[in-house]
């Protein structure tokens, strides 16, 4: 499992703002390209975006499934990029005295053979994960107040 967490000085519901909105998910979320289309309703459980990621050539098209949401709390999500990946990450926002902490926690989907790449691949998830939550709070600090 790759564990990610980020101080930050935005408040829980600004980088809930972004979660919940996909299409800013290319802006802070390293390897999406593109937010082909997001279903109406989102983020409630059992809705998706659909999305590209990666690079031509190697771009994949695939979906992000609400698996459960508390706004302005936590957000977990199904990841696809298949025939590669197929995750479940989960967004915490705990709130402190003068903004948050925001946890990304992302596992396999399914166990076995994600259990066999993990070795391989967590490092690589975990420095994804953090460039990619340093970006989320950079975005989250210069959203405008409202």
């Amino acid at each position: 499992m790759a564990h990610n967490a980020r101080v930050t000085s935005a408040a829980p519901s600004d980088v809930f703002a972004i979660l919940a909105e996909p299409r800013t998910y290319p802006k802070w979320l390293i390897g999406a390209a593109n937010i082909r289309e997001v279903e109406q309703n989102w983020p409630s459980p059992g809705t998706r975006f659909h999305h590209t990621v990666g690079v031509r050539p190697f771009a994949l098209a695939d979906s992000t499934e609400v698996l459960d949401v508390e706004p302005d709390r936590s957000l977990s999500l199904h990841v696809r990029a298949r025939p590669f990946i197929s995750g479940i990450v989960h967004f915490e926002l705990l709130p402190t005295a003068d903004g948050c902490v925001i946890t990304m926690l992302e596992e396999p989907a399914v166990r076995l053979p994600g259990n066999l790449a993990r070795p391989l691949l967590d490092p690589a998830t975990h420095q994804r994960n953090h460039r990619s939550l340093q970006r989320l709070a950079r975005l989250a600090e210069e959203r405008p107040a409202a």
